[in-house]
């Protein structure tokens, strides 16, 4: 039986007995009461740099909205009483289709950051996926994590040597697949943070890769020990790469043999590119709503995808997963695995490492309980038939 059967039944039943004299300072489990905790503890700047979105944050509210559109529809007498949440990606078996999305600066959110993030992740059996702008390196990341499954995300550097040297540093470091971030060649009009003048990175917070990497110091006349502004002014002239084609992906293929995937990509026609290009895998996102406003929600976009792709390479996908019942939709929708943002980066904010990880656990437990409820024994089991689209 898969480590995960029956993990929603366990969950519950440890919860339930605090009964009748719960205890009042325990963490919460409604995401609307973590991300209310997040607020109180966080100040401005940090805060609205997470919970913030591009421009009216209409996307943001998109990526929400359409989750509602789509209703569950149980099926009864099903025999659900062992369940198998375990999901098969690139020769690798996880244990449930959830994954820690890649999230920079986590030093902003809590003192631990990124390594109280991995270490939550590495103790529940969820990939952690470590982003190119962490305030920790790559290296410590996976110090912390041993042999627990991790992937790394890249921001494509302007600098070729930069972006070939993460990549060899990514495997080196135990990593097993790239996600290469598309839709963030710039920085996005967000409003609450030119409103809080708030950027972190240029407070040297996020820059940890890049002030560790070899080829990123090769190119300072000092070292960023020596003069850090002039450090993170370099970093500012090489962040991002808004002159990259499809053409370009041949550079990644000759610095890695890590699977790598395209996180990003919203239009059917990209799917289509991504697969001509050879990628091994696709992650429909929209970066949590916070790079283009009034853009197509990621879930609405994930059936799209998945029409085109028919299979021949994963699709993953991200940007609004908040509930167990978001996840099952995601996955009946067509994708192979979520990743899962937000809701992560607030039970840092409120309790570290041990909210990181009760965030997953109760992800995970309401996930297992709905597809139970709804009749299906396994992620394989999942598809379009569970569901019906209201309009």
């Amino acid at each position: 039986m898969n480590r995960m059967s029956n993990f929603g039944n366990q969950v519950q039943f440890k919860v339930y007995q605090t009964m009748p004299n719960p205890d009042p300072d325990r963490l919460p489990v409604k995401y609307e009461e973590w991300e209310a905790l997040a607020r109180e503890k966080l100040e401005d700047g940090p805060f609205y740099y997470v919970a913030g979105g591009a421009g009216g944050e209409e996307t943001m509210d998109a990526n929400l909205r359409t989750f509602n559109e789509w209703k569950i529809v149980p099926r009864m007498l099903r025999d659900v009483e062992n369940r198998d949440l375990s999901v098969e990606l690139f020769g690798q078996t996880y244990v449930a289709p959830l994954m820690h999305a890649p999230i920079g600066v986590q030093s902003i959110i809590h003192p631990d950051g990124e390594l109280a993030s991995a270490k939550a992740s590495a103790d529940m059996g969820v990939p952690y996926i470590t982003s190119s702008a962490s305030t920790k390196s790559m290296e410590e990341i996976a110090d912390v994590m041993g042999g627990a499954p991790r992937w790394f995300q890249l921001y494509w550097n302007k600098d070729p040597e930069v972006t070939a040297s993460f990549l060899k540093r990514a495997e080196a470091s135990g990593y097993s697949a790239i996600v290469v971030t598309l839709d963030t060649p710039m920085m996005a009009w967000r409003e609450y943070d030119l409103k809080n003048v708030y950027l972190p990175f240029l407070i040297g917070e996020g820059v940890g890769n890049y002030l560790t990497d070899p080829a990123f110091r090769s190119q300072l006349p000092v070292s960023p020990e020596e003069d850090p502004t002039a450090a993170i002014m370099h970093w500012t002239h090489t962040f991002g790469n808004p002159g990259l084609t499809w053409s370009d992906l041949s550079f990644l293929r000759k610095h890695t043999s890590l699977p790598i995937l395209l996180k990003g990509i919203l239009h059917p026609e990209d799917a289509q590119l991504a697969m001509e290009h050879g990628v091994d895998g696709i992650v429909v996102s929209n970066h949590g709503g916070r790079q283009v406003d009034g853009a197509i929600s990621a879930l609405d976009a994930l059936p799209l995808i998945c029409d085109v792709v028919q299979d021949e390479i994963p699709v993953l996908m991200d940007s609004g997963i908040r509930r167990g019942s978001d996840v099952v939709k995601a996955l009946a929708l067509g994708a192979r695995a979520v990743l899962v943002g937000r809701p992560c980066m607030y039970g840092l904010a409120v309790a570290g490492e041990q909210g990181v990880h009760e965030v997953l656990r109760n992800l995970l437990a309401d996930a297992d309980l709905t597809m139970a409820l709804a009749g299906q024994k396994s992620i394989a089991d999942l598809n379009r038939s569970v569901l019906m689209k209201i309009d």
